[in-house]
């Protein structure tokens, strides 16, 4: 968790995004900002529309109204700077007949880092997600918990300023949960702006600076990370949003 002491432009922004399948409204008005230095969670039940948000973000689904904003430039209407973009959504991607070394170059490159400096943060990022012992193994062949660090570990070698990543936690042992949780921490420090959806509060309150909470395509409110029994407080945040929707 940041210090607070941060004040500059966000850098990852939804001005009333919204998006709709077949008549049926998945994200709604939604309007948020990630400034340089925090991490934000983005909290919800299955279906509430964190992935479809974090979509838009990244300019992989286009919104019918609003607009995604990264580092100041629309995302759809400009050309953002995506080499200062890391992100992870929904299932871990890799090349899988590639091997871990293999696939860490790739996103290397694509990021677009001087070919110079590829080798030694390859060995970097392996070394910081513990999966350097793999270095030489396919993709095809890790447990779910190594293709999870081996796809934080790509989405973070190219030292983004900005993260967006879509359970990050997913796969992970309770070690593997402390060391990004710990990361994202640090990354922030760094000034980094972090945005991360999650079903696990509690783990994601200990890093957070603010703890968005969608439900059904809706932003309802935010949690207090310092606030107590957050699991509570983010049920009664959805039944009476629940309650709210059937009276309207």
């Amino acid at each position: 968790m940041s210090d607070g002491k941060r004040s500059s432009s966000p850098r990852l922004e939804a001005v009333g995004l919204s998006k709709s399948y077949e008549g049926q409204t998945v994200v709604e008005d939604v309007s948020l900002a990630v400034p340089p230095g925090e991490v934000h969670a983005l909290i919800g039940l299955n279906g509430a529309g964190k992935t479809t948000l974090m979509r838009m973000f990244l300019g992989m689904i286009k919104p019918d109204s609003g607009s995604a904003v990264v580092d100041g430039v629309d995302v759809f209407d400009g050309n953002p700077d995506w080499s200062n973009v890391g992100y992870l959504i929904e299932t871990p991607f890799a090349y899988a007949e590639l091997s871990v070394v293999e696939n860490l170059k790739v996103s290397a490159m694509l990021h677009g880092v001087d070919r110079s400096a590829i080798d030694d943060l390859v060995t970097e990022s392996a070394d910081r997600f513990g999966i350097s012992q793999y270095a030489n193994r396919s993709a095809r062949k890790l447990s779910l918990g190594n293709r999870q660090k081996l796809a934080l570990a790509s989405a973070t070698l190219h030292s983004p300023s900005i993260l967006v990543l879509d359970e990050p936690a997913n796969g992970l042992d309770p070690a593997g949960v402390v060391a990004v949780r710990q990361m994202l921490s640090d990354l922030a420090d760094e000034g980094v702006s972090v945005f991360v959806s999650s079903h696990h509060i509690d783990q994601v309150a200990r890093i957070a600076d603010r703890m968005w909470v969608l439900q059904a395509g809706t932003l309802v409110g935010s949690l207090d990370p310092g606030g107590e029994d957050l699991e509570k407080a983010f049920f009664d945040m959805i039944y009476e949003a629940d309650i709210a929707s059937e009276v309207g």
